[in-house]
């Protein structure tokens, strides 16, 4: 679904990837670890379009995104849910879930996607008329996921969804990252909690410094003696 190949991408004259290769297969769970710094985020920003790569090339089903604009890449089937989540704090829930059909395509059916996010999180609907920055943490990630979907992706990025949730939170956002592969969307993660990554993913690459450092599946990379050390702490 999602081929990256020989990305470089530059802050100025700051180089944040080298030569980055990886290919994200229809219908998984792929997910990118690493320490703060590595270049996850920058990678996503990368894909999204929020930043044009320097050389390489990325392929979304087969067509050239590098370089496209991100509204674009949208209308082609990627949502992108940033770290933090940046919902719009002083619109409701639901003019925040309506932004997130902006493509024409998503527009006409936005009441039937509305009904679906709804059924995922049963506390949108609850908070329906509430403004975003009442919402509390949980919440509030539930939501930009739910704005996220709301654009009918065929593939979904998370950067970061369980960051400063509690326990019970991260495991509903774990659950609900599951079920949307067995409703038909592929996932590209990024999360901090590693274990709990690695093992609801499919397969994973550790990104080190720009650069991709191990690869393959997860059980493969949970057994690994450097994931264990410096991601586990085994």
């Amino acid at each position: 679904m999602l081929e990256i190949k020989d990305i470089n991408t530059f802050y100025g004259k700051a180089q944040a990837l080298f030569d980055l290769s990886l290919t994200v297969n229809k219908l998984e769970i792929y997910a990118l670890v690493g320490s703060n710094g590595a270049g996850k985020t920058t990678l996503l920003h990368t894909i999204s379009g929020l930043i044009t790569p320097a050389s390489g090339s990325i392929e979304f089903l087969g067509e050239r995104i590098d370089g496209l604009e991100p509204h674009i890449i949208v209308e082609m089937g990627i949502s992108h849910v940033p770290e933090g989540g940046r919902v719009f704090n002083d619109m409701t829930v639901r003019e925040n879930l309506e932004m997130g059909a902006y493509p024409l395509h998503a527009w006409k059916i936005k009441h039937e996607t509305l009904a679906q996010v709804y059924e995922i999180f049963p506390v949108l609907k609850e908070r329906d008329k509430q403004l975003a920055r009442t919402l509390s943490g949980g919440e509030h990630q539930m939501l930009a996921m739910g704005r996220g979907l709301m654009s009918r992706p065929k593939l979904c990025i998370f950067d970061e969804p369980s960051y400063g949730l509690a326990p019970k939170f991260v495991e509903e956002v774990f659950s609900v990252i599951k079920s949307l592969r067995e409703q038909g969307i592929t996932i590209l993660l990024v999360e901090q909690n590693v274990r709990h990554t690695l093992e609801t993913a499919d397969r994973a690459c550790v990104l080190e410094n720009g650069y991709v450092g191990l690869d393959g599946t997860c059980d493969v990379l949970l057994e690994s003696d450097h994931v264990r050390k410096a991601y586990l702490g085994l």
